[in-house]
């Protein structure tokens, strides 16, 4: 009887707890993980829509850049977290890959989605006073010359690597060079550590208007409304339109599946309206920002583009012998 009794003040203590949680709920600072360092795309949108979070919440958001092992440690960071919305997640694709790359055991399917939010479209760019002023240039210096121009990236199983490995189905092989984060890469082009690099457009677009960098190209099937001139690389890859249409730079807001469904609730409602947003929308708009949560409006829809994604990424890689596992092993079906 007395362990009965001690068993229903337990329950009642922990279901206390528990609602002065969501009662509390939004503390008074939210720490955003970015698992990525600081300049990239992940870390430029992720502050704007952390700004954004804050105003409709009434609350700080804190990002905390922790960079490393092609965003796992991040990603671990926030899953080991307290599981009461204080911590969330903001980040890129490499969910949907580094199990197949043999960089963690995590998952899309270790986290609740709040929100699809972005894809940043990728361009290719070379230094200012690069010899290239044409992708048809470095295109064809890049095969007469396989293995030899250098580009940089932020490695295995990136967006940057993903879209290299899409370049040999075409006969084009670039010599790759991986660098910690997308501000790096981009960097290395412009000290002429390497000739050229794959960027997310927001995290250069300031170079190409001060001439730092020169833009060749834009890696996808469309131009660019900013750049009418500049070639879409679908252009010069003929029947390439299938593999370059995909948003290979998905960032999107996450907690850990098992933060309070009230919680995950809070934030989505907050997600929603914070994409309404002036500044967020003119930072969208002013980078050519790719506006996920219109295409993904809802969580089933979201749920679909990560399983669609990580089956198209990861045979992708297996089939191009650039994955340490195959996608089998994980129940990921081939598309």
């Amino acid at each position: 009887m007395k362990k009965v009794c001690w068993l229903l003040v337990l329950t009642a203590v922990l279901l206390m707890l528990c609602g002065s949680v969501l009662a509390d709920y939004p503390f008074s600072s939210v720490t955003m993980i970015i698992p990525y360092g600081a300049g990239g795309t992940t870390d430029l949108v992720g502050r704007q829509f952390a700004a954004a979070m804050g105003k409709v919440l009434g609350t700080t958001f804190v990002c905390e850049n922790q960079g490393g092992a092609s965003g796992s440690i991040g990603c671990q960071a926030a899953l080991d977290a307290a599981k009461d919305g204080s911590v969330v997640l903001f980040t890129a694709e490499s969910l949907g890959t580094q199990r197949v790359m043999d960089i963690s055991k995590l998952s899309y399917a270790d986290f609740s989605p709040i929100m699809a939010v972005a894809n940043d479209p990728k361009v290719i760019v070379v230094a200012g006073d690069s010899k290239y002023d044409t992708i048809d240039a470095l295109l064809a210096d890049i095969q007469a010359n396989p293995n030899a121009i250098q580009m940089s990236y932020t490695g295995p199983g990136g967006s940057g690597h993903v879209q290299a490995l899409i370049m040999n189905q075409y006969n084009y092989f670039p010599a790759l060079t991986a660098y910690s984060g997308g501000s790096d890469c981009y960097l290395a082009v412009m000290s002429n550590q390497v000739v050229f690099t794959n960027s997310n457009y927001s995290t250069v677009a300031s170079y190409i208007e001060s001439g730092d960098l020169k833009l060749l190209a834009i890696a996808g099937t469309e131009r660019m409304a900013q750049y009418p001139d500049v070639p879409a690389l679908a252009e010069k890859m003929e029947n390439s339109e299938a593999l370059l249409s995909i948003p290979y730079t998905p960032l999107s807001l996450l907690v850990a599946k098992d933060v309070p469904a009230d919680i995950q609730e809070q934030l989505r409602n907050a997600a929603l309206e914070a994409v309404k947003d002036p500044d967020f929308v003119s930072f969208m708009e002013k980078n050519n920002i790719e506006k996920l949560y219109e295409k993904y409006p809802t969580i089933e829809d979201i749920k679909a583009f990560y399983t669609q994604w990580e089956s198209t990424v990861s045979w992708l890689l297996y089939d191009a012998n650039a994955a340490s596992f195959s996608p089998e092993e994980f129940g990921i079906a081939k598309p």
